[in-house]
This record gives C-alpha cells, sequence and structure tokens, in this order.
C-alpha cells in the first residue's frame, strides 16, 4: 500500500542517494575505464590497486542501491526497477532523470566490467600458452650445456640457430 504524501525526510533522503548513487557509478566507471586501459597496455602492477578501489566502489554502490531499496520499501514501493519508475513518476516526477541516468550507468558499468573480464581472461589464456611453451622448451634443452658451462650444441646447430 502507498502513502499518499511520502514524509519530507523520506523524499530529501531518496533525492540525495540517488545523487550520491549517480556520482558513485560515474566514479566506478571511470575506475573500468582506466583498469581497460591497465589491461590493454599490460600495465599488470597497477590492476591490484585499481581491484582495491573497485571493490571499494562496489561495496559503496551496493550500499547505496540498498539504503534506496529499505527507504521504498517501507513506502510499500515495489522495488524492481519499473515499480521505482511508477513510485517516482506519482511522488517525485523530477527525480526520472537521475533514476533513468542511474539505470543508464549501471547498464554501462555492467558492460565495461564484463568486457574487462574477458580481456583479463585473454591475459590470462596468452599467459598460460606463454608459460606452457617456455615449460616445454626448458624440458626440450635439458643438457644444453654440460657441467663445465659449455655449449653441448655441435657446430651445425650453432649455425641454424645464428641465422
Amino acid at each position: 500500500m502507498h502513502q499518499l504524501t511520502p514524509p519530507p525526510l523520506l523524499m530529501a533522503g531518496l533525492i540525495s542517494g540517488m545523487a550520491a548513487e549517480r556520482s558513485a557509478l560515474k566514479n566506478f566507471i571511470s575506475l573500468l575505464d582506466t583498469e581497460q586501459q591497465a589491461l590493454l597496455s599490460k600495465q599488470s602492477e597497477r590492476l591490484l590497486t585499481l581491484a582495491e578501489n573497485k571493490t571499494l566502489l562496489v561495496h559503496t554502490l551496493g550500499k547505496l542501491a540498498g539504503e534506496r531499496t529499505a527507504n521504498l520499501s517501507k513506502q510499500g514501493v515495489d522495488v524492481n526497477l519499473g515499480g521505482i519508475e511508477a513510485w517516482l513518476q506519482t511522488h517525485l516526477a523530477d527525480s526520472l532523470p537521475i533514476w533513468r541516468e542511474i539505470k543508464q550507468l549501471a547498464a554501462q558499468a555492467r558492460a565495461k566490467n564484463h568486457l574487462n573480464g574477458e580481456l583479463i581472461q585473454s591475459t590470462l589464456r596468452h599467459t598460460q600458452n606463454a608459460l606452457t611453451a617456455l615449460h616445454h622448451a626448458a624440458q626440450n634443452v635439458h643438457g644444453l650445456y654440460g657441467p663445465d658451462g659449455q655449449s653441448r650444441l655441435s657446430a651445425a646447430s650453432r649455425t641454424l640457430t645464428a641465422c
């Protein structure tokens, strides 16, 4: 059951909460862009810090969404996307553009995060393939050098490798 007039404190909290959520989503997208650049330019040393910051932002976003859901649930709002939009249309129509931007930013963040995950998987596959090749090469050259540190390759082999 929807209250006809939501309390002013709830309204103010929803407006400020949605503004904070929008801002946090923009920060998250920016971080995902930075992560993508680090992945594409093979700057793996940056990834740990980025992952830590990403975790903090995900926690913040979850907290903000949870607060929004709790506040709207108290008003009897069906907190699915359509229910929130319908309630805002009735009680806080001026906030609909912010809500729609939040939905658009969340979809953009999901897509960027998915793409970054694909880049990570591709890098992992490439690294695994390189390690496997190195491992096989190391097994094939066992005994390449003698106890005196000198190469055991014949002169013909050295000529081929020099080419």
